[in-house]
């Protein structure tokens, strides 16, 4: 009889260790694969923001070389021509400015593999409390 309070105990004990030597690895797993998507997402976000400006770069370029010599060609009309190409660069400005706004406040979840995989974890150690409930 003096050996099953201790076996138990024991069991006890080591299933305790065990249960929380595994509840750190997953929490380590988990930390890692948070910071491997964060570092992903940054380097996503900079790259984007560096093609956005060598986009913006080009097209700023182009867009002044083509009114200059479009002023050129139709040089009696330039005062005309100008307040309606002005206009219209406006116009596309404030428009892109709006998508620009929806896009920014349409953004994605970040950390979504993280937190699938964390309620993943949930649903598994849920489970294995109840067939342990059961079982006893």
């Amino acid at each position: 009889m003096s050996d099953r309070p201790g076996g138990v105990s024991g069991g006890l004990l080591a299933a305790a260790k065990n249960s929380a030597a595994t509840l750190l690895a997953t929490g380590r797993t988990r930390l890692e694969l948070l910071g491997n998507e964060f570092a992903e997402e940054k380097l996503r976000a900079l790259r984007l923001l560096l093609l956005a400006q060598v986009a913006a770069f080009c097209l700023i370029i182009g867009t002044i070389l083509v009114l200059g010599l479009v002023t050129i060609f139709y040089w009696e009309y330039r005062v005309l021509l100008l307040t309606v190409l002005s206009a219209l660069f406006l116009l596309a400005g404030g428009a892109t400015l709006l998508v620009l706004r929806r896009a920014a406040h349409g953004r994605r979840h970040l950390f979504t593999t993280s937190i699938a995989e964390l309620e993943r974890d949930i649903r598994l150690l849920q489970g294995a409390v109840r067939s342990e409930s059961r079982a006893d």
